[in-house]
């Protein structure tokens, strides 16, 4: 599968125009694929705030979805731009909760796309914090994950 997909986005590119130096595919389980592309000018490619990062993948979920089917999940990611983002928002949850977790007071991230704003949310679940919860609140770009003491009667 993973040759099937880099060949895909291969095309795509060169369709495109783009100059790139690699892609790199790798099988995250479960029909998830990580794909990064290496390219000398990632800053055309990832666009402000990752805008161009974002319609690049929606293109390329809709091409896989097209030729192997709707059961893959493909992330895309521009050297590894994505990849840091998710652990700077992992490492600012992590303080986060430790500050709740002694002071016992709530504490807001900063507001964040729902695929941060879900990683945070699966990071306390997986990690079994138990004595945190979070709770998204706000509404569009404002939209923030609230981590809350869990009371325990």
């Amino acid at each position: 599968m993973e040759k099937q997909i880099k060949k895909l986005v291969c095309d795509f590119l060169v369709q495109l125009g783009i100059d790139f130096t690699d892609v790199e595919v790798e099988d995250n389980g479960e029909n998830n694929y990580r794909v990064n592309l290496v390219s000398e000018e990632p800053s055309l490619m990832i666009g402000h705030h990752g805008e161009n990062l974002l319609a690049m993948q929606k293109i390329i979920t809709a091409m896989s979805h097209k030729q192997v089917g709707d059961s893959i999940v493909i992330l895309f990611d521009v050297d590894n731009y994505r990849k840091r983002q998710e652990e700077n928002v992992l490492t600012i949850a992590a303080q986060k909760i430790k500050e709740v977790q002694v002071s016992k007071i709530q504490s807001a991230l900063p507001p964040m796309s729902p695929y941060f704003r879900r990683l945070v949310h699966l990071y306390i679940k997986e990690n079994g914090l138990d004595d945190v919860t979070t709770e998204s609140i706000g509404e569009g770009n404002y939209r923030q994950v609230v981590i809350k003491p869990t009371h325990v009667a």
